[in-house]
């Protein structure tokens, strides 16, 4: 038996999730129209499935659970997770991943504007992005540690892997790009290298799982060369301030 969203408020569709989720470990979501904060928190052991376009915050502060988008998430997909993982069948909008502290989201298609904005880490908390398609304005603004893939499958013509001031502000954690991109579009603080043994590695790893959930093809993913992209520095905003 699945929760059948419809037109009802998130109120009343939450509700009747959570109630789902006293007995099940696995719960199914129809029908979902737009509806905000499904999955909010959702703890490890806990699968939460959705059709539907989800809205605003889908998985805020997951925490270890799984949650399944067959269909489009609106903005802030996982903001402020610390945990878990988050499929998306579909399109993300802006401000995906909004300060996730771990955990693993991947999107089969793009993403809007400021995708990555704020990741962080801390010791083995290591979050990770990976998006199949490309991505807008200010990708990964203000990131200050994990990893974001970005695969630029299915690019149209004349469509950029990134929008503007990519890494604005970026001060730790990395980026690996796939293909070819837009240098103007990426702020000067940043620095182009190609990828050691671990980061392939490492790498290896995301772009695999991604051809699992999506029925990607691996080998032609790896047949174009990835650079990865890093801060120069810490402290990229350091020579716009003075000391007195």
């Amino acid at each position: 038996m699945s929760v059948e969203a419809g037109i009802r408020g998130y109120t009343q569709v939450n509700e009747d999730i959570n109630k789902e989720f006293l007995s099940k470990n696995k719960v199914s979501v129809t029908g979902v129209n737009g509806q905000r904060y499904l999955g909010c928190a959702l703890g490890k052991g806990k699968t939460l499935e959705i059709e539907g376009t989800a809205g605003n915050d889908l998985a805020f502060c997951l925490s270890g659970g799984r949650i399944v988008l067959h269909g489009h998430g609106q903005d802030a997909v996982g903001n402020t997770m610390g945990g878990g993982e988050i499929v998306i069948h579909g399109h993300a909008g802006d401000a995906l991943g909004y300060g996730m502290r771990n955990g693993r989201i991947f999107v089969r298609d793009n993403v809007c504007c400021r995708g990555g904005i704020h990741m962080k880490e801390f010791r083995d908390m290591k979050p990770v992005l990976v998006i199949g398609s490309c991505a807008g304005s200010f990708l990964g603004e203000y990131m200050a540690g994990g990893t974001i893939v970005l695969l630029g499958l299915n690019l149209r013509h004349g469509e950029k892997l990134f929008g503007t001031h990519c890494a604005s502000g970026m001060h730790g954690g990395k980026m690996f790009v796939r293909g070819s991109f837009p240098k103007e579009n990426l702020s000067p603080n940043i620095k182009i290298t190609n990828l050691t043994q671990q980061d392939r590695k490492e790498l290896e790893e995301y772009v695999r799982k991604y051809c699992r959930y999506f029925e990607a093809d691996y080998d032609e993913i790896m047949k174009k060369p990835f650079r990865k992209l890093v801060p120069e520095t810490s402290r990229p905003y350091a020579n716009l301030y003075t000391a007195d």
